[in-house]
């Protein structure tokens, strides 16, 4: 099991929690099926079957945050609601007024919530309390941020800092290309994004397919800045970095899975074994990248 996206954030050097005291913190807040007016429900459930609210391996916690949102749609409601407008035109004479079309919506989205179909979101957070680095599996901002919310709910004070690096991911990426050389631990895979940075925003890609660098030189004399580069860290995994140091498309490579011998182990060892293998190779690569970026930036206090 590995994460396939990473929001990538700090914990603030002070915090520490013992695992009981972080199980209990986050009972309070536990998932609990929504009621039939609730469009949108959230809450802690645990990350692997079977596990509590925690799971604890190797100085590594996994949660997991689960949303329940009910599906319905606006079409819906805003067909519904234009049916019974007519309705009231046709008993008062004219038709309803901004405020009263606001309140027969809201009337209309009431009546047709208990009927709407749940659907589920499970995202798996992950904490390194050894490297201090809080992740979130997450493509989206929306929803590390719904987790952040979470944990801020959950956890006083609030553990978790923005992770600043010293030099810009686009313009490091950038040079990288156009010096063909990547930093150490790192190689340049195929994938590519260059944007422009005027109002434009008009953007260049390349997918599956490699980039001659006099083509990249022209396009950043041009204005245009790399923003999405896929790399591969020692040639163990490969992933694609952003302009926003988002990670995603993680994966690990064949090397890793010919050096893990998982027969002779039932499925909770499996699954430590496995966890134990992503963090280790995730935490060196995490550290190893922002090394890549001239370091961690000191905020001031």
């Amino acid at each position: 099991m590995w994460f396939k996206n990473l929001k990538v954030f700090r914990l603030a050097p002070s915090w520490s929690v013992s695992l009981d005291a972080l199980e209990t913190a986050l009972e309070k807040l536990a998932y609990r099926p929504g009621n039939s007016l609730e469009m949108q429900t959230l809450g802690w459930v645990p990350p692997f079957e079977g596990s509590g609210l925690a799971y604890s391996v190797q100085g590594h916690v996994f949660l997991s945050l689960r949303a329940e949102k009910k599906l319905l749609p606006s079409t819906v409601i805003n067909q519904v609601t234009r049916a019974k407008a007519l309705e009231i035109e046709e008993q008062q004479g004219f038709k309803p007024g901004r405020r009263q079309l606001k309140e027969l919506k809201e009337q209309v989205t009431d009546e047709l919530l208990p009927k709407a179909f749940s659907v589920y979101r499970d995202t798996k957070v992950w904490i390194d309390t050894q490297n201090r680095w809080l992740v979130v599996d997450a493509a989206a901002a929306a929803k590390s941020d719904e987790v952040l919310g979470m944990l801020a709910k959950t956890i006083d004070p609030f553990p978790v800092l923005q992770l600043y690096v010293e030099q810009s991911p686009a313009s490091s990426m950038t040079n990288w290309l156009i010096e063909d050389e990547p930093p150490v631990n790192f190689s340049i895979d195929q994938d590519t994004e260059l944007r422009s940075t005027s109002e434009s925003r008009a953007a260049v890609r390349y997918v599956r397919q490699s980039v001659d660098i006099e083509d990249v030189r022209k396009h950043v004399q041009a204005g245009k800045q790399c923003t999405r580069l896929a790399m591969t860290w020692a040639d163990r995994v490969s992933f694609v970095l952003t302009d926003n140091l988002d990670i995603k498309r993680v994966a690990p490579l064949d090397v890793l899975k010919e050096n893990q011998d998982l027969t002779a182990l039932n499925e909770a060892d499996r699954l430590d074994s496995d966890l134990a293998l992503m963090t280790g190779e995730l935490s060196q690569l995490l550290n190893h990248l922002v090394d890549a970026l001239g370091g961690e930036k000191k905020m001031a206090a």
